[in-house]
């Protein structure tokens, strides 16, 4: 079942990967018009269309049949079309199209519907308000295209069949749905199974009425040994979209990292190392953010590994559990939302284990209730029960601090409130893409930063 957020990701993945737009509305509107044939043998057919890709879908079907037993429907007249897509199929259909229909035409036609896609919500509004109850009143059959119109609203479509594409959408079942036919419409394996620039619909834009604070508070816990790690995290996160990043690390060595960038917010910490004597105001600055990263250049020290596991046990809000924290988590228990970074090395300590497999990886996630990216040539998300694989990247993202990058920018996404999945499935996507572009200009002499300043441009 595809949730409604998926549609329009796999939609501009299937591009991506190779199947654009107008071929799927092709393959969907021939798909619909077979099926329509098979259970219609010498039926008419009233196509009643909204202004969207649903309506692009009935005119290819419409095409596909006799033009005598068709007439199309355009709920809001041609001048409303708003898919470029659909106005190109509309134009090529040489069958009775009205901006108006009678009961004559309700009563003697097989009713299509075309009229509105998925993700709809709230009241329905007219002219479609309308149209529905026409159509719910009438005895016609009905067959609505990929959704009834209005799932999920007050108000919809009630159809004897719903001839969805590729898979059954989130809500739909027999009683709101009627008898469901599913038909493959050529998606690429890919588009549904790997990261892509659909991806990017799932970012989280900022309202035009937003203040300070309101796009994502992320906290950045680690140095000691390292001072280089958390300020790439935060930089990497404010490029991302955030708009305050804290920093949570030993007095030692705060004036160094505050030096790096005067857009970080340091906090000192009691000590040298991140410690006993520090958990618990790491603790009460996490309460003041809305998401945290844990473990960039915090170092090995027992003394360190013991207090990560009291951090993630006491920290509510979502985190990333990164680098060397990641040492820590074998042997504890993580409170709320949790995304884990590691690479081959990193998890096969984690899980004590030498399986690399992605079994092994949906298991450890779904055991541990967490998130999992398994960094490699191809990297692998999961949350044990959904998963993604992503082939972005660029061998220049060997260097040091790239990890730091993608820590950073799964905080962000984790900051301004997207779940654990989401925000690792598209912060990976957006830092090897941005990877991708950093080393078509700087080659083997991409750094970091080089990668971050390209985080805007992949994103917008």
């Amino acid at each position: 079942m595809i949730p409604f957020t998926e549609v329009a990701v796999m939609d501009r993945n299937s591009e991506y990967r190779g199947v654009p737009p107008l071929k799927l509305m092709e393959n969907a509107g021939k798909s619909l018009a077979e099926e329509l044939k098979a259970r219609f043998e010498n039926g008419k057919f009233l196509f009643v269309c909204g202004t969207g890709n649903n309506g692009g879908d009935a005119y290819v079907a419409a095409r596909y049949l006799q033009k005598e037993k068709v007439i199309v429907y355009l709920v809001k007249g041609r001048e409303e079309i708003r898919s470029e897509i659909s106005r190109k199929n509309l134009d090529k259909l040489d069958c009775k199209v009205v901006d108006k229909f009678d009961r004559a035409d309700v009563d003697e036609h097989v009713i299509v519907d075309g009229m509105l896609g998925t993700g709809i919500s709230g009241k329905v509004r007219e002219p479609y308000r309308s149209v529905i109850e026409r159509i719910n009143d009438s005895e016609s059959p009905v067959v609505s295209i990929d959704v009834p119109s209005g799932l999920g609203a007050d108000l919809a479509v009630k159809p004897d069949i719903t001839v969805t594409f590729h898979d059954v959408k989130e809500g739909m079942n027999t009683e709101n749905s009627g008898e469901i036919v599913i038909r493959d419409i050529g998606v690429p394996e890919k588009a549904v199974k790997y990261t892509g620039p659909g991806e990017i619909l799932l970012y989280p834009s900022p309202k035009q009425s937003s203040h300070k604070g309101e796009n994502g508070r992320l906290l950045v816990i680690g140095g000691g040994p390292y001072t280089g790690a958390p300020a790439l995290v935060a930089k990497a996160a404010y490029r991302t979209g955030s708009d305050l990043v804290h920093l949570a690390v030993p007095s030692r060595v705060a004036s160094i990292i505050a030096g790096y960038d005067p857009h970080l917010i340091v906090h000192p910490l009691k000590g040298d190392i991140i410690s006993s004597n520090n958990v618990e105001k790491a603790i009460e600055l996490a309460e003041e953010c809305d998401a945290v990263v844990i473990g960039p250049g915090i170092g090995k020290d027992d003394a360190t590994l013991e207090s990560l596991q009291t951090l993630m046990e006491n920290i509510t809000i979502p985190k990333v559990i990164d680098a060397d924290a990641l040492m820590a988590v074998r042997s504890a228990s993580i409170a709320g939302e949790a995304v884990l970074t590691p690479h081959k090395a990193e998890f096969r300590s984690m899980t004590g284990s030498e399986e690399l497999s992605t079994k092994a990886a949906d298991d450890f996630a779904a055991d541990r209730d967490v998130t999992l990216i398994l960094k490699g040539e191809v990297d692998y998300v999961t949350d044990g029960s959904r998963f993604k694989h992503n082939d972005f990247g660029s061998p220049t993202m060997t260097v040091g601090g790239t990890g730091d990058t993608l820590a950073g920018v799964v905080g962000a996404l984790l900051s301004k409130g997207m779940s654990a999945f989401d925000a690792a499935r598209l912060g990976v996507y957006i830092t090897c893409r941005a990877g991708e572009l950093a080393s078509e200009e700087y080659g083997w002499g991409t750094l970091p930063g080089d990668i971050q300043e390209y985080i805007p441009k992949v994103i917008d």
